[in-house]
């Protein structure tokens, strides 16, 4: 039987939950204990799919094809495992499927209430992953600040499973936010108290309190917040800032979480073993030589936005033994190409809509000429594709999504896309194999005929511009098995010109660096010391 560990959060959001209950998850894969993760947001919304990246971040993708909040990217690098779909419960998922079971009558003319029908469709949905993983433990989660009324319900539920799980079946790790007041010259620590007052209002007594703050808090604060809010002293755990996130889980590790929960879970316990999380935490910390890498974007400003392709940059620098450095760039407006000049590799991700196109556009065009190492994502690749073709006789070559009636579409709408009329998880969704031509950037990097990627897109390459583009110099170095969808476009006598029509961000880890990012940022080093 699985046991529970339920993260819930206080004082502000954006405080670190989702990494906090990773590194949690991490530090037990340490003690060879299985897990697995659920990320519960309270939104009506019944996936993230249709959320703006400058609300919400990141657009996560994961095998079977869901579209989900950015912390299952998160678990999934942290606990190196892959996670469905059904890991992301929202309030949408929930009451969607109440509703579906009213009508066909399931609750045999009950009135359909809050508790207990929409409680235990919460607590069915957390058992079903643990069902489904088999894991020892399953992390749960729960999105927003306590206090939110949207989360009420879930913290019900969760209340209600430590009750029928049983006490050393379920735990409970509440992460405050513990600030320092300059002025004062102190920490502050009511904001925690009274985020714990408010969790336990809801019933729920907290079994462990994280708390963040910018610097570290001495033992005498941590003495204050277990007596003022009824934990044990050595479940008060500090989590300082730090330079990377994967440092966290040796932060915690070292405040003996692991030893904590392994004993109030009544779990066997374990001799630990971080010690390859320490080489890739120190890998990751290296300072020279910098690579610098240019994304050229819409969402620029917030950049976790790009959180994926942002983890798997560094991911490859910590794979070649460089650091990489990023320069956001904001594809909104005309490029100032003399700034890309200092950058040793460019970046175009994925995206949607005409806005940020014209900057996409110049960019490809200066890796071109100036023979800059260039990567496409999704919406990159086909901004690729576009700009070779405008340079090669089609001066008004486009997009169907941005100029429905341009002459020359060499990027058009999926044929089974046509009809869709809702756009809520409705696109070329989850993972899809591909083959690789041999001989080419893209075979150098895979090593392999056959790739699994993951997809997120409604257009792809006009195959009736296939031929003449390719003998205009594009290579096709990757198809569907069918050979009906280009999924990866290069270039003949460049160094390094690549696109993907898929992102494979998405199945990039710290201990396994996806290849094509690990190609390019070799690209880029090469070119940075060529330069030089």
């Amino acid at each position: 039987m699985s046991k529970y560990i339920v993260v819930t959060g206080g004082v502000v959001s954006s405080i670190g939950k989702g990494i906090t209950a990773a590194s949690i998850g991490r530090i037990l894969r340490s003690y060879g204990i299985d897990v697995t993760a659920i990320k519960i947001d309270p939104y009506l919304n019944w996936d993230s799919g249709t959320l703006n990246p400058y609300q919400h971040g990141e657009v996560f993708v994961t095998e079977d094809g869901m579209e989900t909040d950015l912390d299952l990217g998160h678990y999934e690098r942290f606990l190196d495992v892959e996670l469905s779909g059904d890991s992301n419960i929202t309030t949408g998922k929930v009451y969607s499927s109440v509703i579906d079971k009213e009508r066909k009558g399931d609750y045999l003319g009950s009135c359909v209430q809050i508790i207990p029908h929409i409680t235990d469709e919460i607590k069915s949905m957390i058992r079903k992953i643990s069902s489904k993983s088999d894991a020892d433990v399953v992390l749960v989660e729960i999105g927003g600040t306590v206090g939110d009324i949207e989360s009420q319900p879930f913290l019900e539920a969760v209340r209600q499973l430590r009750n029928e799980e049983g006490h050393d079946n379920v735990m409970f790790v509440h992460v405050t936010y513990v600030p320092y007041l300059n002025a004062a010259g102190e920490f502050k620590t009511k904001p925690t108290q009274h985020s714990t007052k408010e969790l336990r209002s809801t019933g729920i007594i907290p079994d462990m309190i994280i708390c963040r703050s910018e610097l570290s808090i001495d033992a005498p604060l941590k003495q204050k917040i277990a007596h003022f809010c009824d934990v044990e002293r050595n479940a008060v755990i500090n989590c300082p800032d730090v330079s990377s996130i994967y440092e966290v889980p040796l932060i915690l590790s070292k405040e003996n979480v692991g030893e904590y929960v392994l004993k109030r879970l009544k779990m066997e316990s374990r001799q630990p073993d971080l010690k390859d999380w320490q080489k890739i935490v120190k890998s990751l910390k290296k300072e020279e030589p910098v690579v610098n890498i240019g994304i050229i974007g819409k969402y620029v400003e917030l950049e976790d936005a790009y959180i994926s392709i942002r983890e798997s940059l560094k991911h490859a620098a910590a794979n070649i033994g460089v650091k990489v450095h990023i320069d956001w760039i904001n594809a909104g407006n005309s490029l100032d190409t003399n700034k890309l000049g200092g950058l040793d590799g460019l970046l175009i991700p994925g995206g949607f809509g005409e806005r940020g196109i014209s900057g996409k556009l110049e960019a490809v065009k200066y890796s071109i000429e100036q023979k800059v190492p260039l990567f496409g994502i999704c919406l990159g690749m086909q901004c690729m594709v576009i700009e070779f073709a405008r340079l090669n006789g089609f001066e008004d070559a486009n997009s169907t999504e941005f100029d429905p009636e341009t002459k020359n579409p060499v990027i058009d709408i999926m044929p089974e896309q046509i009809k869709v009329e809702y756009m809520g998880g409705t696109m070329r969704l989850g993972s899809y194999p591909c083959n690789v031509k041999t001989g080419t950037q893209a075979y150098e990097a895979y090593q392999k005929k056959s790739v699994d990627e993951r997809h997120r897109h409604r257009f792809e390459f006009n195959n009736e511009y296939r031929e003449i583009l390719q003998e205009k110099g594009l290579i096709i170095s990757g198809v569907s098995p069918n050979d009906l969808l280009v999924e990866m476009i290069e270039l003949k006598d460049h160094p390094w010109f690549l696109g993907c029509q898929f992102h494979p961000e998405f199945k990039s880890r710290p201990n396994n660096a996806h290849p094509i990012f690990v190609s390019f940022m070799n690209a880029s080093f090469e070119n940075k010391k060529n330069k030089s």
